[in-house]
């Protein structure tokens, strides 16, 4: 179809220097074409002009008629295509959302609103109502993701580790040489062959979850190349093993007393809540512009490194070098920063999810909880036996595992539910830390160690 006549004089209007230097405009594909998945084959392509010529080239009963058909006949006889963009966002964005409500109910409590994210995603791809495939998950995996992690480490402060952790550092140091013990007693018990090369892969991404936390399963996944099948099945069966695993630490913890005094820690409690009740626009603004200049040192890093997979590892470690150096300044962004974290995550865990086939799940799932069983099983005995062995306060072994397993949150609701006052911020912290090494930690083992075995 010829281009408008007002199209081609605001072409003609540029002036010839200009137009020479840009580069050459690659032609159009037929719009059916991106209807069925096709997508650009290249992140570094812009195909600004391009798409520039194909609005200025229809009319508007034509637009609206594709928009239409994109929206009722999507890419893979999917009800919401993949270019339609403002639906699919929509979608995403509800399933993440109604997934970070799901904590608030009994079973979404139970099972952790990741897996109700992931689930989600996963009835929705399978019955056809958001695609497998689409440039929105793209962007998820390519931008979103990476911003995520420094939002969620602003905390991660080693100085003040160091100084009020003490004695639960030492443990939770145990409990991560336990879950290297527990990964490779389950790698020689339980037979992932079918998985191929992605068995060792997902052995070091729960090796990472299990000292940090399911950002670290996502990155160390990433890092390796695992297939998206196998990490939605790896995830699906973390949470379940995580639900599991915390209801074994609470009754270990059933006869444990609760503290009788009020730490000089609550006080700190007390006024970091109150700050974090002020307005949170000015901090969320600041924390969002510096976790994008954050992944951008990262993607510089790693254009520069001739290694594969070293964005979000490097986006970790920038972030936690940052966060100790300026304590202060990253303290104060953290509370909005943790917000926005949680829900880039669970849109992340809702692509993850729609990216997965039900029947490859379920082939895939059993050999992996069966793994992750052993794992953690190991991790605990390993834990209470050494911990015994060296004389540790018990509460401190069942909130190191509890922080190991489940990361920041999850040990500090613990050491809250329990009346353990005095250890609720050097939960949190160690549970940072864990975040910050696991990364590093799963992808040496892996390399270094799994895939040779």
């Amino acid at each position: 179809m010829a281009s408008p006549p007002f199209a081609a004089a605001a072409i003609s209007a540029f002036p010839s220097h200009l137009l020479s230097a840009l580069p050459p405009l690659r032609p159009l594909r037929p719009y059916h074409s991106r209807l069925h998945g096709h997508t650009p084959q290249s992140r570094h392509t812009i195909p600004l002009f391009s798409s520039l010529s194909a609005i200025c080239s229809r009319n508007h009963r034509g637009l609206h008629r594709n928009v239409s058909l994109s929206c009722r006949f999507g890419g893979n006889g999917a009800l919401i295509a993949g270019e339609d963009h403002w639906g699919l966002w929509t979608s995403l964005l509800g399933i993440g959302a109604f997934g970070i409500w799901s904590e608030k109910t009994k079973i979404g409590s139970m099972v952790s609103p990741a897996l109700v994210s992931i689930l989600i995603g996963l009835a929705a791809s399978n019955l056809r109502i958001i695609p497998f495939e689409a440039p929105a998950y793209s962007i998820v995996f390519e931008f979103l993701l990476p911003l995520a992690i420094p939002l969620l480490l602003f905390r991660a402060n080693l100085h003040q580790l160091i100084q009020s952790a003490g004695r639960l550092l030492c443990a939770f140091l145990l409990g991560s040489v336990a879950t290297t013990i527990g990964t490779l007693v389950a790698f020689f018990l339980v037979p992932m062959q079918s998985l191929g090369q992605d068995s060792w892969k997902i052995a070091a991404a729960l090796m990472g979850s299990y000292i940090g936390g399911t950002v670290n399963f996502i990155a160390i996944s990433e890092a390796l190349g695992t297939s998206s099948s196998v990490v939605a099945a790896g995830v699906a069966a973390d949470n379940v093993i995580c639900a599991v695993y915390f209801m074994v630490l609470f009754a270990l913890a059933s006869k444990l007393p609760r503290e009788s005094f009020k730490s000089t820690i609550d006080a700190a409690i007390t006024r970091e809540s109150a700050s974090e009740s002020q307005p949170v626009q000015l901090p969320t603004a600041i924390g969002i512009a510096v976790s994008f200049g954050i992944c951008k040192l990262a993607v510089l890093l790693a254009d520069w490194l001739p290694i594969q997979g070293v964005v979000l590892p490097g986006v970790t470690a920038i972030t936690v070098v940052l966060a100790t150096s300026f304590p202060s300044f990253f303290g104060y962004l953290a509370p909005s920063g943790e917000a926005l974290s949680s829900v880039l995550l669970h849109v992340f865990f809702a692509v993850i999810g729609a990216s997965g086939s039900i029947l490859n799940v379920i082939n895939t799932t059993p050999c992996i909880f069966l793994f992750a069983f052993v794992q953690v099983t190991v991790h605990l005995a390993v834990v209470l036996g050494l911990g015994k062995l060296f004389q540790f306060d018990m509460k401190l072994l069942l909130l190191a595992s509890n922080a190991n397993v489940g990361g920041p949150t999850t040990a500090c609701g613990m050491a809250t539910t329990k009346g353990w006052d005095s250890l609720i911020v050097p939960g949190i912290l160690v549970g940072i830390f864990g975040i910050s090494i696991a990364t590093f930690l799963g992808i040496g083992f892996g390399l270094a160690v799994l895939r040779h075995m």
